[in-house]
């Protein structure tokens, strides 16, 4: 609302006979039909959407870009990476790479440059449905989940407990409700699930359950993965139905901090290759534990292991669609212990995703990691700054951006309804202001400063723009002190528990046919139960 006219003056201005308010000489002009119908002619485009680009905030510069990209190769050529695993290590020797005295796998520059300029690039992350298609190209950004938290702080009791499976369903049937977070990966663990067989196939079933959006699963071992590849396939009605539109990209932590390969992983991102699954390779060192303190030196480290990955996955299949992961982490240096909320694990996601946009290859960072126990102000402060900045400096994807508590410790119900708000708002930042001739608006001031009313509340821009130029959030309040002391002087913290309530007590959809889902779990050890995913569970 305009400077100088609060609510309440307006309120008091309307029961003075002849004093004309911009309210009242709206209500001359139709009323709220009229305004109602102006809006309907303006742009239909949200305010908000995936795919913004980012790009405007660079922490480093070029120069600095260029120092750490061949410090990286130096590492990859000369220090090289431990334990690399028999059938990867064929094919890179193949390729002209070397053991050197440590056995350590060496890589020499020019493959390395090579690999990057034929790495897959410009592709899609498909939904389910399609309207939840991700577009990853250039600096065009999009926000979504993870984290794979270990408790859970319950609605009822505000106490953390162990995490389930139910949970992980119902996290993803939250998410599929919530429009500004553009995907689904896992945000919890399955705690009670021991079996690896058992856990795999019940997660990915889990996630596939829940939400129509890409989802992010992971599997333990390689020969999980084609059994994972034909349930999918089923939900999709049919044998070769994924490779087609791959709905699911796998998590894989391939390289294992300092400059090793971890075998499983790596095994299981070949497989994915081959089977046409898309590959999340993140690659989590810890500035000051698992990577060196200065900023700088953990980046070069990161960056060295994730162009390790790219390796990897591109010596299985050249251009098979990787996410460049370089998701590099901070350890309070006076404890040793990991924190995601602090300025420098900000500024290192950041430089991250102006790291992999020199290299014109899809990014992913993780940012709106809160070391705070609750949803509070300390938990809004660490997730604004940290996402503000990953989406500003032009990732593609942003994950871990909605639900992380307790430093990816714990997972709230309430933290993801409360993020989702925030996340609208981190995306108008990015979206940034455009100008042009109609909106640099001379026409409209001279209209109204030159014989009009002296306001611009009615003016037919204001009225055709307010939903495209404009967000309102869904929990933030924007009542007067009045009306929020009279509706019960409710925190936010108190909506959003509302709003959890009321989203997942009426959302079980049913994105797997009931008689598909009955034969995969004769196929599968699948833990989920019909029983959990219908009204009536008794959890909400």
């Amino acid at each position: 609302m305009a400077q100088g006219l609060r609510r309440e003056e307006i309120e008091m201005s309307e029961q003075v006979p002849g004093t004309e308010t911009p309210r009242a000489r709206r209500r001359s002009g139709g009323g709220r039909a009229a305004r109602i119908a102006q809006r309907s002619e303006g742009p239909k485009e949200a305010a908000v959407r995936a795919g913004l680009v980012g790009g405007a905030y660079r922490p480093l510069t070029d120069h600095d870009i260029q120092r750490i990209h061949e410090r990286a190769l130096d590492v990859l050529e000369n220090i090289g990476m431990g334990d690399a695993f028999p059938a990867f290590r064929e094919l890179a020797l193949a390729k002209g790479c070397w053991m050197n005295e440590h056995d350590r796998l060496c890589f020499p520059r020019a493959l390395i440059e090579d690999i990057v300029a034929g790495a897959g690039r410009d592709f899609t992350l498909h939904g389910r449905d399609p309207k939840h298609d991700l577009h990853i190209s250039e600096s065009r950004t999009h926000f979504g989940t993870a984290g794979m938290a270990v408790r859970v702080l319950d609605v009822e009791s505000r106490k953390f407990r162990s995490s389930t499976l139910n949970d992980l369903y119902d996290f993803a049937r939250l998410v599929d409700q919530l429009d500004n977070i553009h995907w689904f990966s896992r945000t919890v663990v399955a705690t009670e699930i021991e079996d690896l067989h058992e856990f795999d196939m019940s997660v990915a079933f889990a996630c596939a359950a829940g939400t129509q959006k890409h989802i992010f699963s992971g599997f333990n071992l390689p020969e999980h993965v084609k059994q994972g590849v034909a349930m999918f396939d089923a939900i999709l009605g049919g044998e070769g139905r994924f490779r087609e539109r791959p709905f699911c990209s796998v998590n894989t932590c391939s390289i294992v901090p300092p400059l090793r390969y971890g075998e499983d992983n790596g095994a299981v991102s070949m497989e994915c290759a081959r089977l046409g699954m898309p590959v999340n390779m993140v690659i989590a060192a810890q500035a000051g534990a698992t990577s060196p303190a200065a900023l700088a030196g953990t980046l070069v480290q990161t960056v060295a292991e994730t162009l390790a990955g790219l390796a990897l996955v591109n010596l299985t299949v050249p251009g098979h669609p990787m996410i460049f992961s370089n998701w590099p982490f901070v350890s309070d240096l006076r404890t040793g212990a990991f924190s995601g909320g602090g300025g420098e694990e900000a500024v290192l996601n950041a430089a991250s995703a102006q790291l992999t946009n020199f290299y014109d290859l899809p990014s992913g960072v993780a940012a709106g990691m809160s070391d705070s126990k609750f949803p509070d102000n300390q938990a809004g402060y660490e997730k604004g700054i940290t996402t503000v900045l990953a989406g500003m400096a032009g990732a593609n994807m942003v994950f871990e951006s909605a639900g992380m508590l307790a430093s990816l410790i714990g997972c709230s119900f309430e933290a993801l309804v409360i993020d989702n708000d925030m996340l609208g708002s981190v995306q108008r930042a990015v979206r940034g202001i455009e100008v042009s001739d109609e909106t640099l608006s001379y026409e409209v001031l001279e209209e109204v400063c030159c014989g009009g009313p002296g306001h611009f509340l009615g003016q037919p821009q204001t009225l055709s723009i307010m939903e495209s130029e404009y967000l309102y959030p869904e929990l933030g309040d924007r009542s007067t002190t009045g009306e929020w002391e009279e509706n019960g002087s409710q925190l936010i913290h108190e909506r959003a528990v509302g709003k959890v309530r009321e989203l997942m007590s009426s959302h079980y959809p049913e994105y797997i046919d009931r008689k598909v889902a009955e034969e995969l779990r004769r196929r599968y050890p699948i833990k989920l139960t019909a029983e959990a995913m219908t009204p009536g569970s008794g959890r909400w």
